[in-house]
């Protein structure tokens, strides 16, 4: 395909994307998700798992392969520039009041599934043929340990901005601890990927990127009332073009190191100072994230197939992960945050949002398709505790609010999260 031909395909992908995350936003608004949701399961419908299946031929016409890597990257765009924003309205001054709570809620969320998930593949090795012959038991347990211990941090964060829950307490805890553990989780998966490619070199700049992450941003923070008074003095198009750069620099960054894109804009966004001129450059951003991001969320679901499930072992392989996930991720941040003191109405709302896997669940098991240690099977199987674990979210949260209600009504103890 040549590039004349390549972008009227883009522009015709681009519009089937949009309009199709729109209608499954609005039929799964009856059951309660967000729209995160819609452009989620919209992926899934465009793919093999059902275009794919009811009419191939359409499938290749609208998504050939050769314009696949045009939407990852155009995607990319908005899911940075929706990070950068969720960072930006996130709000620092209640960081020390969670810190010790989103801690150890993070160490539990990472934790416990790793553990679960590595026994289950130890469980499941030679009884299910749902792990590549050319890898050994350890990387694969390791792989599903971490594919199990990811939050899907971007839909979090999503879900807590699209619900007005950013100035909450659970919704604070939960952002800091869905930060905390996914960068522990992708530096365990650079691991992984260090352990099967027999160097260390992933896992050193991993961790060394880190760490000049947090200088980089100590200084930019320190800062930042010298670039919010340098920000006032230059036009609003100069304001932008300078908001991006630093932007696409910050995204750069920890993609090279390892620890993804989103990681570097949502860091960016925490950090950048607060004036009214940013404010007002950071409003005009929004309409290209609300644009491009579904295009991210539907990348993934093209590269799914449900028809390898189809057969009893890995039904039942691909439920045990999702019983694994609920009760590693849920289960144990609701143990952590009771245990460091948090109300029961805090701990079960922290627990419910930690548990969503979402598309950085997805990111991860691409890179190990990609890296050659994930059969397609193990993909879609990891697609569907994904796809489980975040649609359960926001109903969850409709029933505790539900409960909470009605306690009161009752004229029990209030159980609502403070805010």
């Amino acid at each position: 395909m040549s590039n004349t031909e390549l972008a009227p395909a883009f522009f015709l992908a681009v519009v089937v994307i949009l309009v199709t995350c729109r209608l499954a936003g609005w039929a799964l608004r009856a059951l309660g998700q967000p729209p995160v949701v819609g452009e989620m399961v919209a992926g899934v419908v465009l793919g093999p798992s059902v275009l794919g299946l009811i009419a191939p031929a359409a499938e290749a016409a609208i998504f050939p392969q050769q314009l696949r890597p045009v939407l990852y990257v155009v995607g990319q765009i908005g899911l940075v520039v929706f990070m950068f924003q969720a960072g930006y309205e996130f709000r620092v001054d209640r960081l020390r009041a969670v810190a010790r709570s989103a801690t150890a809620i993070s160490l539990a969320g990472v934790l416990a599934p790793l553990l679960l998930g590595i026994g289950l593949t130890v469980v499941a090795d030679g009884l299910v043929d749902v792990f590549p012959d050319n890898v050994s038991l350890t990387v694969s347990a390791l792989f599903v340990g971490v594919a199990l211990s990811i939050t899907a941090f971007p839909m979090l964060a999503r879900i807590i901005t699209e619900r007005g829950l950013t100035g909450s307490r659970f919704g604070s805890i939960a952002l800091a601890s869905g930060a905390l553990d996914d960068a522990v989780a992708w530096v365990l998966l650079a691991g992984v990927l260090s352990i099967a490619g027999g160097s260390v070199g992933p896992f050193a700049v991993a961790i060394g990127g880190t760490l000049g992450l947090v200088l980089i941003l100590t200084v930019l923070a320190r800062g930042s009332n010298r670039v919010a008074a340098l920000a006032g003095r230059v036009t609003a198009e100069n304001l932008v073009l300078v908001l991006v750069i630093a932007l696409f620099l910050a995204a750069w960054y920890t993609d090279v190191i390892g620890l993804y894109a989103v990681f570097g804009a949502f860091s960016l966004g925490v950090v950048f100072p607060k004036s009214e001129a940013v404010d007002q450059a950071v409003h005009t951003l929004r309409p290209v994230g609300a644009v491009l991001l579904p295009l991210f969320f539907t990348y993934s679901g093209l590269n799914t197939d449900f028809g390898l499930l189809f057969h009893t072992d890995l039904l039942l392989f691909t439920l045990a992960c999702v019983l694994a996930a609920v009760a590693g991720k849920f289960g144990a941040c609701w143990l952590a945050a009771r245990l460091t003191g948090e109300e029961p109405a805090v701990a079960v709302r922290v627990g419910t949002l930690m548990n969503a896997r979402g598309l950085m669940q997805l990111i991860a098991i691409n890179v190990g398709l990609a890296a050659g240690i994930v059969t397609k099977e193990l993909f879609s199987a990891l697609v569907v505790v994904a796809l489980v674990t975040t649609m359960m979210a926001t109903p969850m949260l409709g029933f505790w609010d539900r409960r909470d209600r009605r306690r009161a009504e009752a004229g029990q103890r209030d159980f609502a999260p403070r805010h």
